[in-house]
């Protein structure tokens, strides 16, 4: 009799276990791609880096959207150089060129990878879902660094130069819904 309820418990707790964690699954591998790099995923820094070190890093920017988003989406300056621990300031223009309003929310990586776990980021128009209206221009900033730790890494000690790529997903108009309320 023991065995048959142990098995019943086991047979019935499994597809509850299985559920939750796919519900689970997302925001855990968010949040270790954000603590270990993995993919390409940067950091959100707290603080400026504590030091800034002599030895400068080029960052350079990449823009892009998916097909089925009407924008045009650019950034304002192809690549600075920044020195290691020194706050970086990019901006990034995006027009709405449809006839409606669209969110979207933009994806983010840096390569090469290996690169990625040190590039911190303070404030980005990527935290958020960015609505345009139609025909509507924004420019939209992002606030880094790059830790001073890189240079002491021997997997990334190399690199001098990164790239920061961001990539506009629509956001379905059920899920914005969901987030603000029906319009």
């Amino acid at each position: 009799m023991a065995n048959k309820t142990k098995i019943a418990l086991i047979a019935g707790f499994a597809p509850l276990a299985m559920f939750g964690m796919a519900f689970a699954g997302v925001p855990l591998y968010k949040l270790f791609c954000e603590k270990t790099g993995y993919n390409g995923t940067t950091s959100i820094a707290k603080d400026a880096a504590s030091e800034v070190l002599s030895r400068q890093i080029k960052i350079r920017f990449d823009a892009n959207i998916m097909p089925n988003v009407p924008w045009r989406f650019t950034p304002e300056q192809s690549e600075v150089s920044l020195r290691l621990g020194e706050n970086g300031l990019a901006f990034y223009r995006v027009t709405n060129t449809s006839d409606h309003p669209i969110t979207a929310v933009a994806n983010y990586n840096v390569t090469p990878h290996k690169a990625a776990i040190y590039f911190q980021k303070l404030e980005c128009f990527c935290f958020k879902n960015q609505t345009l209206a139609a025909g509507e221009t924004r420019e939209m900033p992002v606030i880094f660094y790059v830790d001073p730790r890189l240079a002491s890494d021997e997997k990334t000690k190399e690199i001098s130069q990164v790239t920061l790529s961001y990539t506009f997903f629509e956001v379905p108009k059920q899920t914005v819904e969901l987030q603000t309320g029906p319009s």
